[in-house]
């Protein structure tokens, strides 16, 4: 217990206190976690919609392969991502190995697959008459598609929830592609381990409870959108 306090202690003095080289591995890790997530809705969101309001050969084929990478390894990420920007590998040439655009780049493979299968979900779980009934009333393809996302719009929230979730918390991918360079590519999960493996247990509790106040506080002003948006629903009679 003893060391759990030291740890709290720890990190409070490092948040408070101003230390830099903390600030700046949370900054990066938001930075990095934050662009990530918003790549990862703006490819994994259309996907999802197109494979839920479309039909064509290889649809199943397709929701498979979405349904298997929500469940991606990091690790294997990592794995592939280093192959392929590897100096020798085939974007080698961009020469962006161990650099927090290559962290970018995993997490986005570790996320998008999350989002598009929860969008999907999502879009699924509408009731399969109201596109018609839209099309019925004169609505544009793109109306139909502005009032659908409203309706599944609670879902959407926790889209964005599970996919931030999902790479913010991530230290495989992060660690294999970034090289865990100080003051270059340690973010906060790159870092706990790293002061874990020195036996420095009260350093890396901090950045642990550092990590877990952001993620918190993140998926709180999520949640805080999603429910406000759930008590404006009608009551049922």
């Amino acid at each position: 217990m003893d060391l759990i306090w030291n740890g709290i202690a720890t990190a409070l003095a490092l948040v408070f206190g101003g230390d830099a080289e903390v600030w700046a591995i949370t900054w990066l890790s938001l930075k990095v976690s934050g662009l990530a997530t918003i790549l990862s809705l703006i490819i994994g969101m259309p996907l999802g919609i197109l494979l839920a309001m479309s039909r064509f050969p290889g649809r199943a084929l397709a929701v498979a392969l979405v349904n298997t990478g929500m469940g991606l390894p990091p690790v294997v990420v990592g794995l592939f991502v280093s192959i392929f920007l590897w100096r020798s590998g085939p974007l080698g040439f961009l020469d962006i190995i161990y650099t927090p655009t290559a962290i970018v780049i995993a997490q986005v493979v570790i996320a998008f697959p999350i989002v598009a299968g929860l969008t999907l979900t999502s879009f699924q779980t509408l009731n399969p008459n109201l596109a018609l009934q839209l099309a019925g009333i004169g609505a544009s393809k793109a109306q139909t598609l502005w009032f659908l996302s409203k309706e599944a719009r609670l879902p959407l929230l926790a889209a964005v929830m599970a996919g931030f979730g999902g790479i913010i918390s991530e230290v495989g991918a992060s660690m294999m592609v970034g090289g865990n360079i100080r003051g270059q590519t340690r973010v906060l999960t790159t870092a706990t381990v790293l002061e874990t493996a020195r036996g420095n247990f009260d350093l890396a509790i901090a950045l642990s409870l550092i990590l877990l106040a952001l993620s918190f506080a993140i998926n709180f002003v999520l949640t805080h959108i999603q429910q406000r948006q759930l008590t404006r629903w009608p009551k049922p009679s």
